[in-house]
């Protein structure tokens, strides 16, 4: 695990990258607390997609329960990422999920992001 954090605190992209890949690629349940955490600040928009790719490759549980916290997080793009990985996980009982706060979001970001997961897994 402190590798996988160690690689995801790089500089470089493609360290990061392909630390999100590897996730992905050997799940392991220590590794959802570090791929949600990356989500809150990642810059870069294919290392997000990436996690959140990594994300749905480790127990759904486990990543359920971090993502539920992050829907309500102060963080605008911790919420928007978990919205996003909710629409790729692509289950239609995460549908109550997506609710009025988030579509009507004050940030654009996230309001846009909801509603596209929602069109995703309306039932």
């Amino acid at each position: 695990m402190a590798t996988l954090e160690s690689m995801l605190a790089s500089a470089d992209q493609s360290v990061r990258l392909k630390a999100a890949l590897a996730a992905g690629t050997y799940p392991q349940p220590d590794f959802v607390e570090v791929l949600i955490s990356q989500c809150r600040h990642e810059p870069d928009f294919f290392v997000r997609d990436t996690l959140s790719w990594a994300l749905m490759r480790q127990d759904r549980e486990a990543v359920m329960e971090k993502i539920i916290l992050e829907l309500n997080s102060p963080i605008v793009q911790a919420r928007s990422q978990a919205v996003h990985t909710l629409s790729k996980i692509g289950d239609e009982k995460n549908y109550p999920l997506i609710s009025v706060d988030l579509l009507l979001d004050p940030e654009d970001s996230v309001a846009a992001t909801a509603w596209r997961a929602a069109s995703v897994l309306v039932p």
